[in-house]
């Protein structure tokens, strides 16, 4: 067991998490995240709280259910980690766990670099602050479009609300990304027209080796170059899978493009853009799949105005 890791989980579940003493703590690991599943284990018990670990097959993509025995542990615990190869942070799991008053963060993909450098690093009272303001810009606009090397994509988010993923569940019921910061939306279904550039990384390819051009037409993927283009189709699927179900701006100073997508879209200076399930977060896709795009540098409008230059937020 990783006795830094431990240290370092200690740190994050009270700062995060609020954990305390007596708490039911569940931590849900896969196969492949066991070992560092066990290490957050350790540090719930060191912090005296009733610690369990919970490790299921792993899930074949992000947005896959867990099995029901886990999803119904999640509900009835008090704090909740999950620590996976794939993403749970878009499943019904998540979401009647979070309703049931759990304080849950999700790290899909966490690495144990990933704990000891970069993004859980960061100054999280910073991050938050910069995470709301962002957040509400999104809640207020009804349309955003982003620039990139010739490229334009645009989408309506009209009626939607924003979403902050601060890193700070200290609430009943509040949950996201650790480590995060990033505001993200649910764009209105169907609205999505253009073509952008993905140069960062794609959850479950990871690092990107040429830029992928993506052609979305009435919110559906209709295109893709490269070899990546091709892999990321496939995870997809062909049903709603290949809808726009997501943007978001990464808010956190310390997070490195690393080739998972837990880090990468937190980046400040980035964007990204999700395909499939949003129904978790006030969309209306539920494909079963969710799979994060990450872009650097762009140019991003809110109602034509600039909020984003060259990846540096201008609030």
């Amino acid at each position: 067991m990783n006795v830094s890791v431990t240290t370092v989980s200690k740190g994050l579940l009270v700062q995060c998490l609020g954990l305390k003493q007596g708490e039911r703590f569940l931590v849900v690991a896969d196969d492949v995240k066991k070992t560092l599943g066990e290490a957050v284990w350790q540090a719930g018990r060191e912090l005296g709280a009733e610690a369990m670990l919970m490790v299921m097959q792993e899930r074949e993509k992000s947005g896959q259910e867990p099995p029901t025995a886990v999803s119904e542990a999640m509900k009835n615990a008090d704090v909740v980690i999950c620590i996976t190869e794939h993403s749970l942070t878009h499943t019904k799991a998540r979401k009647e766990a979070a309703a049931a008053g759990v304080r849950l963060a999700t790290m899909p993909g966490i690495t144990e670099d990933m704990f000891l450098e970069g993004a859980v690093a960061a100054d999280y009272t910073k991050v938050k602050a910069l995470t709301e303001k962002v957040t509400q810009l999104l809640s207020d606009a009804q349309r955003v479009r982003i620039e990139k090397d010739g490229k334009s994509f645009s989408f309506s988010i009209e009626s939607r609300p924003g979403v902050p993923s601060t890193g700070v569940y200290l609430n009943p019921g509040e949950s996201g990304n650790l480590p995060s910061g990033e505001a993200f939306i649910a764009p209105v279904e169907g609205s999505a027209e253009g073509e952008i550039f993905i140069d960062g990384s794609i959850s479950g390819i990871g690092k990107v080796d040429e830029p992928v051009l993506l052609t979305v037409k009435e919110g559906r993927i209709v295109a893709t170059t490269g070899a990546d283009g091709d892999k990321l189709l496939q995870i997809l699927g062909t049903g709603d899978g290949r809808m726009l179900g997501e943007f978001g701006i990464g808010t956190n100073d310390k997070a490195r493009i690393t080739g998972v997508v837990l880090e990468d879209e937190k980046v400040y200076g980035t964007i990204h853009v999700a395909f499939g399930s949003n129904n978790t977060f006030g969309g209306t896709i539920a494909a079963g799949v969710h799979i994060d795009c990450v872009v650097k540098s762009p140019d991003v409008y809110l109602d034509d105005k600039k909020i984003m230059e060259k990846g540096n937020l201008l609030v």
